[in-house]
């Protein structure tokens, strides 16, 4: 399928993959911790909540990450231009997500500490 690349750019887009199986593998740990380490909220199933976030999180990156591995490298191998990507802000956005729910729920304890 089309011409072999320069080595460093299949190198480099191998690389990127890696590095998305790397985010989900600590996605997945951090969302075990939160549900197995972390203490009650005030909001009950707090931790539950933000542990499936995160492990759903890890599961769409570990599963999207090969196709796009691949797709990276056929348009390498084309010439082509990369094809976008909605990877980053799926992971941007439920992170965010879970740090404003992390924010929610340390406040309630702040304020349930207070009262």
């Amino acid at each position: 399928m089309g011409q072999t690349p320069d080595y460093r750019f299949s190198l480099a887009n191998e690389r990127t993959f890696l590095a998305w199986v790397r985010t989900s593998l600590a996605l997945l740990a951090g969302g075990v911790a939160v549900v197995q380490i972390v203490p009650d909220f005030a909001f009950a199933g707090a931790r539950h909540l933000l542990g499936i976030i995160l492990i759903l999180l890890a599961i769409v990156i570990a599963g999207t990450s090969y196709a796009r591995w691949e797709r990276r490298e056929r348009a390498i191998r084309l010439g082509e231009s990369l094809p976008p990507s909605l990877l980053p802000r799926v992971v941007g956005v439920g992170l965010a997500v879970v740090m404003v729910l992390s924010l929610g729920f340390v406040l309630l304890e702040v304020v349930r500490g207070q009262g």
